[in-house]
C-alpha cells in the first residue's frame, strides 16, 4: 500500500541532536578529545574575558566552529554560519541546542583579536599534543622537519616599489591600473605588497612562478606522523633552517638522550648540520651532491637508522597535502604573519586531532 506524502510542519520534535548523530560517527571521538582540551584551557579563557558586562559567545563554541571549518573545508565564516543554522551535526558538535540562534559572521572578526593576544591557537595545539603524549602516541627520539609555502591573500598588482618609485604609465585600454611594471626588476628588497605588506615574493623552485607567500614550518615525530611543533614566518632564504633549529632546541630541552631528525636536500648545508651535531642531534638529511659536496658523509648514511629516517620523512608531505586541500590553506584567507600563523597552528592542531582519532580507531 502506498503511503500518502505529508508536508505539514511539525511543531515539536522528541528526538535530540545527540540521538541523531550515529554512534560510530568520527566526530564523536574527536568531540570527546576537544571537550577535554577545552576544559584544560578554561582558566586561560577566564583571563581573556572581563568579569562584568554582557556575556559573550563562549570561546569554546567559537573554537569548535573553527574546527568544523577546517575539517569540512568551509571557505568562509559566512558559509560556516549558514551550515551551523541547518546542519544538526554541526550544532551538536559546537554545543548549540535545536532552537539556539546562530551568530553573525562578524563575531569571529570581533573575537579574533582576543584569541590572537591570548595565543589560544598555540595553547590549544599544546594541549592536543599533551593528550597525544598521554596516550603514548608520540616518539621523543626520531623527528622530521620541513617547510611549505602558503600563498598570501594578495596579488602581483599590489607588489609596488617601497620608496614611492612608480612605474611608467600604461595608458592602455582596459588596464586595471594606471602603471606598467613590465620589464622592471622586482624583489622583496625594493618592492612591497600594498594589500599584505608582510607577504614576500617566493617561488617553489627553479622555473616556477613567483607568488606572494608565507613560509610554514612543521616538526613531525616519525612514529605516527603527528605534528609536535608548528610555526609560520616570512619567506627568507634562511628561514627554513632557522625555524628548524628553534623547534629542535625545544625538543633538545625535553629529551636528554640521542635524537635524530630527517629532512630534505634543502637542509644539507654545513652550518645547519654542524649546528645540529653541536646540539647532540643526529642530522639524517638527504644528501645534495649535485655539483657540490654534501655535508652528510658515510659516517651517517651507513647506518640503518638513516635509511629509516629517509623513508619516514615523506610522511610530512601528507601533513602539507591535508593542510592545503582539506584545511584550505593553499591560499590563506587572512593577512599578516600573526593572523596567518594563528590559523596555521590551529589547523595543525586539527590535523593531530584527526590523526589521533584514526589511530585510536585502528587500535
Amino acid at each position: 500500500m502506498r503511503g500518502d506524502a505529508q508536508y505539514e510542519d511539525g511543531m515539536w520534535s522528541y528526538v535530540s541532536a545527540e540521538q541523531r548523530v550515529p554512534a560510530d560517527h568520527p566526530l564523536r571521538a574527536m568531540r570527546r578529545m576537544v571537550d577535554e582540551v577545552l576544559e584544560r584551557l578554561s582558566p586561560r579563557f577566564d583571563e581573556l574575558y572581563s568579569t562584568v558586562g554582557r556575556p559573550s559567545i563562549p570561546p569554546e563554541h567559537l573554537l569548535r566552529a573553527l574546527l568544523l571549518q577546517v575539517l569540512y573545508t568551509i571557505r568562509s565564516e559566512r558559509m560556516l554560519m549558514e551550515q551551523l543554522d541547518y546542519n544538526l551535526l554541526f550544532r551538536w558538535f559546537v554545543g548549540l541546542r535545536m532552537d539556539d540562534p546562530i551568530w553573525d559572521p562578524t563575531v569571529f572578526s570581533k573575537n579574533r583579536g582576543r584569541l590572537l593576544e591570548g595565543e589560544v591557537a598555540q595553547a590549544f595545539f599544546g594541549e592536543v599534543l599533551a593528550l597525544a603524549r598521554e596516550k603514548d602516541l608520540t616518539s621523543d627520539e626520531h623527528f622530521t622537519v620541513d617547510g611549505t609555502l602558503i600563498e598570501a591573500w594578495a596579488g602581483h598588482k599590489s607588489f609596488r616599489p617601497r620608496r614611492g618609485k612608480r612605474g611608467k604609465r600604461s595608458g592602455g585600454p582596459g588596464a586595471s591600473s594606471g602603471e606598467d611594471f613590465h620589464g622592471e626588476k622586482r624583489s622583496n628588497a625594493t618592492h612591497q605588497s600594498t594589500t599584505d605588506p608582510e607577504a614576500r615574493l617566493a617561488r617553489k623552485g627553479p622555473g616556477k612562478e613567483a607568488k606572494l607567500s608565507y613560509l610554514g614550518h612543521v616538526l613531525m615525530e616519525n612514529r605516527n606522523g603527528l605534528v609536535v611543533d608548528a610555526r609560520l614566518t616570512q619567506v627568507d632564504g634562511l628561514a627554513e633552517r632557522s625555524a628548524a633549529e628553534e623547534m629542535l632546541r625545544g625538543v633538545r630541552v625535553k629529551r636528554r638522550g640521542r635524537v635524530s631528525v630527517g629532512a630534505d636536500k634543502g637542509y644539507d648545508t654545513r652550518d645547519f648540520v654542524s649546528t645540529l651535531r653541536g646540539m647532540g642531534i643526529t642530522p639524517h638529511v638527504a644528501q645534495n651532491d649535485t655539483n657540490r659536496r654534501s655535508a652528510i658523509d658515510r659516517r651517517t648514511t651507513r647506518h640503518v637508522g638513516y635509511q629509516i629516517s629517509q623513508r619516514k620523512r615523506k610522511l610530512i608531505e601528507e601533513v602539507f597535502g591535508w593542510l592545503k586541500t582539506v584545511a584550505g590553506l593553499r591560499k590563506t584567507r587572512h593577512r599578516g604573519v600573526q593572523r596567518v600563523g594563528w590559523m596555521f597552528v590551529f589547523s595543525m592542531a586539527a590535523f593531530d586531532l584527526m590523526r589521533i582519532s584514526h589511530l585510536e580507531g585502528a587500535g
